[in-house]
């Protein structure tokens, strides 16, 4: 056990060095000078452009920024803004609590449900019920985020306005308290409800696909001979033992979607760190997406690493086996 862990540690480290690497040089070949895009009042000088330069460094040779980048990034420095001249870091840990509320919320909603009907479509195969819930899930899951938080904004807040169109508290309120929180609750809805529909139509897929591969197994045809309710054994038999790629795909949803609300906060103007991200590239500011990225590649590995951890708890064989 404790070498398979090691292995998992040393092999995360390796991969949070070569997304370093890989963020360093990637902004640095897009397209567009960020000091000029800084500043853009015509009457800007070429002397002001390059005194910038020189102030954040883009002066130097490549290998020195990543020299200076990597040391600053050991520090825990992940740099200053070009665009809002604050330390990264301070702003993304700003951004970070709504992203974290409306991700946490919405993704634990698709999870419960996903894996509550995928297990009934699996459990009754061929029914009628099985039908309904597998043409309503590949339906969602086959509609972006995007596309459908527009429709949704469409109907509940412009032809039906009974919703919000964005952000995450009505301004200039000054609620407090109960107030605020319901305010927020109801600001949550359609990011929260946009977010749901498409990650619930994926886990109801899986966990159907899933279940169906483990009820063909002699466990559970022992468990029915024994005479076990059909509920036990769906709960404490089948289910269970279909858990695991379920558990994969949590690992790679929970790692991905920080960076995968992008599209959702974007759409409704949800001060997170996907709008963030988006306001970062439009400022063509290096350091803050240098700073998300990493934020975003560090969380998809931790992700990684615990669920590599919980597979040896959901199957012991696992652990023996590395």
């Amino acid at each position: 056990m404790n070498k398979y862990i090691l292995k998992k540690v040393i092999g995360m480290v390796i991969t949070v060095f070569a997304v370093l690497c890989l963020n360093f040089i990637i902004f640095r070949l897009a397209p567009g000078d960020p000091i000029r895009m800084m500043f853009h009042d015509p009457r800007s000088s070429e002397a002001q452009f390059e005194l910038q330069k020189q102030k954040y460094g883009l002066d130097k040779p490549i290998s020195y920024q990543f020299a200076v980048y990597v040391k600053n990034i050991a520090n825990g420095d992940l740099g200053e803004s070009f665009w809002k001249k604050k330390p990264v870091l301070s702003i993304i840990m700003e951004r970070v609590p709504a992203t974290l509320l409306l991700v946490l919320t919405s993704l634990g909603l698709a999870i419960i449900l996903g894996i509550f009907l995928g297990a009934i479509a699996g459990w009754r195969n061929g029914s009628k019920l099985d039908s309904v819930i597998l043409t309503a899930s590949l339906t969602l899951y086959s509609v972006p985020k995007f596309a459908l938080g527009i429709v949704l904004l469409l109907i509940f807040a412009y032809l039906v306005p009974v919703l919000p169109f964005g952000g995450i508290k009505t301004p200039a309120t000054g609620y407090t308290g109960i107030r605020y929180a319901l305010d927020v609750a109801k600001h949550m809805v359609l990011p929260v409800f946009s977010i749901l529909l498409w990650y619930f139509g994926e886990y109801i897929i899986l966990t159907r696909s899933s279940m169906l591969d483990v009820m063909h197994e002699e466990f559970i045809q022992t468990a029915h001979s024994k005479g076990l309710p059909d509920g036990q054994v769906l709960r404490k038999h089948a289910l269970r033992n279909a858990m695991l790629p379920i558990a994969t795909i949590t690992e790679v949803n929970i790692g991905l979607a920080l960076a995968g609300v992008i599209e959702a906060e974007t759409v409704f103007s949800w001060p997170g760190i996907g709008r963030l991200t988006y306001e970062a590239v439009m400022k063509r500011d290096y350091p803050l997406l240098q700073g998300l990225f990493l934020v975003f590649a560090v969380s998809i590995v931790l992700a990684n690493f615990i669920m590599d951890l919980l597979y040896v708890y959901i199957d012991p064989r696992i652990g023996r086996e590395h």
